[in-house]
């Protein structure tokens, strides 16, 4: 079991302490379950009951706050020291670096240093994997792929020919990187014939897909992932699209193809882009919200089609109301017609 005093905490954290800098920490937990041991996090006021009530034996909180209950860290952003504390306590499985015997990897294909490849993974001809590269079992990558340095790809993954993955990238189980994108052109007699895929996807430095995923290869051209984009479960990316740097995107977000996507954006949950929509720089959609055109910088819109998320409250709030509105106004038409009658009998 891993251990620290609290003002060595401090020191490998770069954080300011307060109070007992002895007392020993021996693990990390929320505050409603933090006990003896314990660290945990604060930095919104609206948990301040449960920061009041915890067990834990010391807390990160912003440089602001006022506590004096326990001893604490204090720190500019406590959600990211929080992060660095499970670092410190929580070592992540890895395997060590080796090639299974099981997997097949290409004669052709060329193989960095300090590389793990996992049972029963595929490495096809003229596939590149970077140093201190892991794949982990079941991983099928297709040939003329390139993976660069400290990637992680979990079991299960498939990427397909051509793809190109940049530096200390993370892919999580199932996900399909470089499928076919949902290309048809319909026929004179009703049926479709296929469109090829004749692209790729890029994925930059840095970007983390959830488990599940799918990025559609471009049509023509690239299907692109900027750095540090962070993609979540359950996401359709389509042929063409770009993601900007620092994008979020929640889970079970879809994007039709050749969509626009900048830098430092949040899509909710389910959100779903309509194709060939350009949607500007640190723009947030909340979840569901349904997006048919372009959308400019720095805005935040909700709502099915999308519009301004006051607007789209003040449209909710009216919402329950709506039918006793309507009940209302039938009948005020229905005595306009009555008195309309009796002014032209008495007319």
């Amino acid at each position: 079991m891993r251990k620290f005093k609290l003002k060595e905490l401090a020191k490998i954290l770069n954080c300011v302490y307060e109070g007992d800098g002895e007392i020993e920490i021996t693990g990390v937990a929320s505050l409603e379950k933090a006990g003896k041991g314990d660290i945990s996090f604060f930095d919104n006021p609206k948990y301040r009951v449960y920061l009041e009530k915890t067990n834990a034996s010391a807390v990160i909180i912003p440089f602001e706050e006022k506590f004096n209950r326990l001893p604490v860290l204090k720190a500019k952003n406590p959600k990211l020291i929080f992060a660095e504390v499970l670092d410190l306590f929580f070592e992540q499985y890895l395997p060590k670096p080796g090639i299974h015997p099981s997997a097949f990897v290409s004669p052709k294909a060329k193989i960095g240093k300090n590389v793990s490849i996992g049972a029963f993974c595929y490495i096809g001809d003229y596939s590149e994997i970077g140093d201190n590269c892991i794949i982990f079992p079941l991983v099928c990558i297709y040939p003329s792929v390139r993976i660069d340095e400290e990637t992680i790809i979990h079991s299960l993954v498939s990427i397909r020919e051509g793809t190109i993955i940049g530096k200390r990238v993370i892919i999580h189980n199932g996900a399909v990187i470089g499928s076919d994108g949902f290309g048809y052109v319909q026929k004179e007699n009703g049926s479709y014939r296929k469109i090829p895929q004749t692209g790729r996807v890029i994925i930059e430095d840095e970007v983390e897909i959830g488990a599940n995923t799918a990025i559609d290869r471009a049509t023509i051209g690239e299907t692109i992932i900027r750095k540090g984009a962070k993609i979540d479960n359950l996401v359709q990316v389509a042929h063409n699209v770009e993601i900007g740097e620092n994008a979020i995107l929640a889970g079970q977000v879809g994007i039709a193809g050749s969509t626009k996507i900048g830098k430092e954006t949040i899509l909710g949950g389910q959100v779903g882009i309509a194709d060939h929509v350009k949607i500007g720089e640190k723009v947030i959609a909340a979840a569901k919200t349904g997006i048919t055109k372009d959308v400019p910088d720095n805005s935040f819109i909700a709502g099915i089609p999308h519009t301004d998320i006051r607007t789209w409250r003040k449209i909710y709030a009216c919402l329950p109301q709506l039918y006793d509105l309507i009940r209302e106004i039938k009948n005020l038409k229905l005595k306009i017609e009555e008195l309309e009658k009796e002014l032209k009998e008495k007319g």
